[in-house]
């Protein structure tokens, strides 16, 4: 990673250079694309990094950092570039929104001083922080809201002192960074906000699991063994049927528990692929509930990675369907190439269903969340069950 940043910052950097012989528009424009390249598919932290990085090299300054503000004076996150960790670790805690920081939050564009310890608004560092003087900052907003503060401090500079400092072209060179840095951070977050919604989703479906499984069948064995300990002393023999049935109990519950587990970990699609996460699981099923399971696998090329997560979310609410609700004997589930995509079916000989009257009983059986992962993907479902006949699940993805 740091070599590909570093490869794309020199271009870029040449590229500005180059543009700039033939007005700073040009030169702009050429950064702008370069970075925006660089900054996609990123965490915050990550996104954070590389603005930094990418603002200190490409206006050529000793010290970058960015601010992103809290709700209570501080910062929430503040990031630095050219500061070593030995220093960053003496200067001590984040920085207060105070003096020529909190400025950069409040006013609407860049602000550019030849000498920040000049300025009514600066109000000193710490001992340890380094010595600064030319100063460059702007404030990144999405929309109205300011989302963060990029500063710049010490350009490099071979001119002369008196006439070195940063440039009225390193300003807008700054503002378009600053635009994309509000496009990177803002995805960023929305990406960390999706997975977050994810994993509570996939928090409350274990919920609901443990709840309709594991919970009834303890509480079945609670009852159970509260009648065995009533017929020990009067009839020994039922009270050792019903600790036969206690053990039963307990038996399927510790399986019920150890599939839940199971769904909950997450695959290893980036290690393993579709094809050997789906077995695993499979196997283990197999083994835990009474039904057969079994898979099939033939002439799969790697998906996606967004089609292999989603067609094993499918398969996994099918393969609960299938157990928990339709009392199959066999589920067998397929997983055959088609073009550049793959087809995944889940078939039982189960007791089925009308697929025109579950959203009319109330019972969507996850068929909701199957079709808007399918979709998601740009892939398609469909729904094949008559009562009494089984039911099969089928996911096509056309690949990428």
């Amino acid at each position: 990673m740091a070599a590909v940043t570093g490869r794309i910052l020199g271009a870029a950097r040449r590229r500005y250079r180059e543009g700039m012989s033939h007005g700073p528009r040009s030169g702009l424009a050429a950064v702008s694309s370069a970075l925006l390249a660089m900054s996609r598919h990123l965490e915050v932290r990550d996104v954070l990094k590389t603005i930094v990085a990418s603002a200190r090299e490409l206006l050529d300054a000793q010290y970058a950092a960015l601010g992103v503000p809290d709700d209570h004076g501080g910062f929430a996150q503040f990031v630095v570039d050219g500061v070593s960790d030995e220093q960053w670790r003496a200067i001590g805690p984040l920085p207060r929104q105070h003096g020529i920081l909190a400025a950069m939050l409040r006013q609407p564009g860049a602000e550019r001083l030849a000498d920040v310890r000049k300025d009514p608004r600066f109000e000193g560092w710490p001992s340890a922080h380094p010595e600064m003087s030319d100063f460059l900052g702007l404030p990144i907003r999405d929309g109205d809201e300011v989302i963060g503060a990029l500063f710049l401090a010490d350009k490099n500079c071979s001119r002369a002192p008196e006439s070195c400092g940063f440039t009225q072209e390193d300003e807008e060179l700054l503002a378009i960074l600053g635009q994309h840095a509000a496009i990177a951070l803002t995805n960023a977050r929305l990406y960390e906000r999706s997975r977050e919604l994810t994993i509570a989703e996939e928090r409350s479906r274990l919920a609901h699991e443990l709840h309709d499984a594991v919970s009834q069948k303890l509480f079945s064995l609670r009852l159970t063994a509260q009648a065995a300990a009533r017929l020990v002393d009067r009839d020994p023999s039922r009270a050792k049927g019903e600790l036969q049935q206690v053990a039963a109990l307990a038996a399927e519950a510790t399986d019920e528990l150890r599939a839940a587990v199971v769904e909950l970990r997450p695959a290893a699609l980036d290690e393993d692929g579709l094809a050997a996460t789906l077995r695993t699981q499979v196997q283990v099923l197999d083994r835990a509930h009474s039904a057969r399971v079994a898979f099939t696998a033939r002439g799969v090329r790697a998906l996606p990675a967004a089609q292999e997560e989603a067609m094993l979310r499918v398969a996994q609410e099918a393969l609960h369907n299938a157990l928990r609700h339709s009392g199959a004997e066999h589920v067998d589930v397929t997983l055959d190439r088609h073009g550049c995509g793959a087809v995944l079916r889940v078939a039982d000989d189960g007791c089925g269903f009308d697929p025109r009257a579950v959203r009319h009983a109330g019972r969507h059986l996850g068929l909701v969340s199957m079709r808007d992962r399918a979709s998601g993907v740009g892939g398609r479902l469909s729904v094949e069950s008559e009562p009494g006949k089984g039911t099969a699940i089928e996911m096509e993805v056309p690949g990428g």
